[in-house]
């Protein structure tokens, strides 16, 4: 009888406060930032990106959302162009 393989526990991306931005992080893989804009010349608007999408949001926390729902239409989503390495 094979012994059973041990799993890695499956880490979910975390969001990490910084000084005038957030990230979205896995492990060490930076998935996505919201930042705001320097302190005195700050607009009231949270520039975000995840993968290859950006935006702007009035609220911190839509611009959260929609930086984990970009992660997670890159993630599941099949890349047009694959790289072949040529």
């Amino acid at each position: 009888m094979k012994p059973a393989a041990r799993s890695r526990p499956n880490k979910r991306p975390q969001w990490e406060r910084g000084y005038y931005s957030h990230g979205y992080w896995s492990g060490k893989n930076k998935l996505g930032t919201v930042k705001l804009g320097p302190k005195g010349e700050w607009d009231g608007v949270y520039r975000w990106q995840g993968g290859n999408h950006v935006g702007e949001s009035a609220t911190l926390a839509l611009a959260k959302q929609a930086v984990e729902q970009a992660v997670l239409l890159g993630t599941r989503q099949l890349q047009l162009f694959q790289d072949e390495g040529g």
